[in-house]
């Protein structure tokens, strides 16, 4: 999970688990491990706001009860750090995802129990 985390590879640690923002890449450029079989889903955006809004609803209760600013503040100051937050950790939170996926073998990612009619490869 943490290599998945670092947006490396879960197989070698070496290569990048992802070809573009969110996209996994089919295989690692570096082991060649298969990573097309993966199925994140909806748990990466469920697991992100879980966390962005453990951390963001007790800052901006802390700001209020110290600060008491005004309300335009609040939208501005917690809209940008809340979508801040979301873009940042949503790569790492699906790596840690597709890592968790390949350590229990989920999905494909175990060769002994391939479905024959699923693809082998891109």
């Amino acid at each position: 999970m943490w290599r998945g985390f670092t947006c490396s590879c879960p197989a070698c640690g070496e290569g990048r688990i992802f070809g573009k923002y969110l996209k996994v890449a089919d295989t690692c450029a570096s082991c060649g491990e298969e990573l097309h079989h993966q199925r994140a889903d909806d748990a990466p955006p469920y697991f992100t706001m879980m966390i962005v809004g453990h951390i963001v609803v007790p800052l901006v209760l802390v700001v209020e009860k110290i600060w008491h600013p005004d309300v335009s503040v609040h939208f501005m100051l917690w809209t940008a750090v809340t979508l801040s937050m979301t873009f940042a950790l949503m790569p790492a939170v699906k790596g840690a995802i597709v890592g968790l996926q390949w350590a229990l073998r989920m999905h494909g990612f175990d060769p002994a129990h391939r479905d024959e009619g699923q693809p082998a490869g891109p």
